[in-house]
């Protein structure tokens, strides 16, 4: 967002930003630049610092009270010391004086980004090694998520190249996280692409970087996600996407661990660990001729393949119960669960949309919800008029089978490991113990 009650100067610096890539939104006004930044999230704010209805000042404040990690830049064509001196004090990430040097603002906003990047991945690494007990523990219960979280502790040591497949939402994003963040690479950056989400004329600057003049609108150099995952991970989503001639750049950076910006000669070497990700099938590409049989090859090192929710509905209960947490206390609601009626018609849908898609449908009834218990009118119609019929055994079985595992889990760390306690806790024989063990997934010693 670019703030400033000049129009020249805000369509100047706006066309300019927008010409390098940016999206852009001018302000002419600081009440109502802080007016949409309360419904819109930005990234950085270049904001004047003197204008008729607000301070640029008083903008950062009120902005920093509405997301204390928004990056605000100062610009004034009234430099002093005492001025960048307060701009600071109060926040601001960088402060310039007028009249711009473009090619120093392009500079200054790299370094924002940069410098918010390694925020971001601190803040994800933090978050993952929080969560590493619940990814490997309530999450997934099913024996089929039990031998996903096996391959991935199996693998993370290692900087073996990874494929994960599965349906969209199952998860595939973070079972690349938990590679990333059990791996000796935990403390490099974990950077993120999506091949399908970039146009193609972008993707090749995006992957590589390139040089200053490169091509229209190139007016500083940039570096390329394979050069900031250097020493961390790489994760390639929808690598299916990737087009052709790309497909060639990334073989070779996987033969030869270098690669050249755009627009230069000059060979680069990154350490890089390649994870990539498909929704689709790699092998009819491969016969269409639109995936190359080479690179398929390369990246299909280590395949894991995440089941879809329907097919490890014992996972249900406790996915159900762990969004119910989350988006309750993200809410401010206190919520003690669903009704019955609501559970069951949780527990009987088919979750097309996967787990992402399970996930939505419990904040959605925590939102619309006025009680304290959901109800299945906070459901969607599709997920109500799932009727009752021959899967009605099978969804008892998962419900059955989740809470028998969670009972065997908790006797045995109640029982310090020891199975011939936990059984005798639980009312079943030591043999009935480990045949259960293997049954869900779990380590079986003895």
């Amino acid at each position: 967002m670019v703030v400033d009650d000049e129009r020249t100067q805000l369509e100047f610096v706006g066309g300019f930003l927008s010409k390098a890539g940016f999206e852009v939104a001018l302000m002419e006004s600081a009440a109502r630049a802080l007016e949409r930044f309360r419904k819109e999230p930005f990234d950085l704010v270049l904001t004047d610092q003197r204008m008729p209805d607000m301070s640029g000042l008083d903008l950062l404040k009120q902005c920093r009270a509405v997301d204390p990690e928004v990056a605000v830049i100062i610009m004034t064509a009234y430099g002093s010391i005492e001025t960048a001196v307060s701009a600071m004090k109060e926040g601001a990430t960088d402060y310039l004086t007028k009249p711009l040097n473009l090619e120093e603002l392009l500079l200054r906003i790299e370094r924002v980004r940069r410098s918010h990047q390694l925020v971001r991945e601190n803040t994800e690494l933090r978050e993952a090694l929080l969560e590493r007990h619940r990814i490997e523990g309530v999450i997934g219960e099913s024996g089929q998520m039990q031998e996903v979280l096996d391959l991935v502790r199996r693998v993370a040591p290692s900087d073996a190249t990874v494929l994960l497949r599965g349906e969209s939402g199952t998860g595939k994003e973070l079972i690349a996280k938990a590679i990333h963040y059990a791996s000796p690479r935990r403390n490099g950056p974990l950077v993120k692409v999506n091949c399908a989400a970039l146009p193609e004329t972008l993707l090749e600057s995006e992957l590589f970087g390139h040089e200053k003049g490169a091509f229209t609108g190139a007016f500083a150099m940039r570096k390329g996600r394979f050069e900031i995952a250097d020493k961390g991970t790489l994760f390639l989503d929808e690598i299916g996407d990737l087009p052709a001639h790309l497909q060639a750049k990334l073989l070779r950076v996987l033969q030869e661990k270098e690669f050249e910006r755009v627009g230069s000669n000059r060979a680069i070497t990154s350490d890089v660990r390649i994870i990539t990700a498909t929704h689709g099938d790699l092998e009819q590409l491969m016969r269409d001729g639109s995936f190359r049989e080479d690179l398929y090859y390369r990246l299909n090192v280590v395949t894991i393949i995440l089941p879809p929710l329907r097919e490890r509905r014992q996972d249900l209960p406790a996915l159900i119960d762990h969004f119910l947490r989350k988006f309750a206390e993200k809410n401010g609601k206190a919520i003690q669960g669903f009704s019955h009626e609501a559970r069951d018609a949780l527990l009987r849908y088919d979750y097309p949309g996967n787990v992402r898609e399970l996930e939505n449908l419990v904040e959605r009834a925590i939102v619309l919800t006025r009680d304290d218990v959901i109800q299945p009118g906070e459901l969607p119609l599709t997920i109500k008029e799932t009727r009752a019929g021959t899967d009605d055994q099978t969804n008892l079985s998962a419900v059955v089978e989740g809470m028998e595992r969670r009972m065997i889990v908790d006797a045995l760390s109640a029982a310090g490991g020891v199975q011939t306690k936990a059984a005798d806790s639980l009312g079943i024989s030591e043999r009935a113990l480990r045949y259960k063990l293997r049954k869900y997934g779990l380590r079986d010693d003895k």
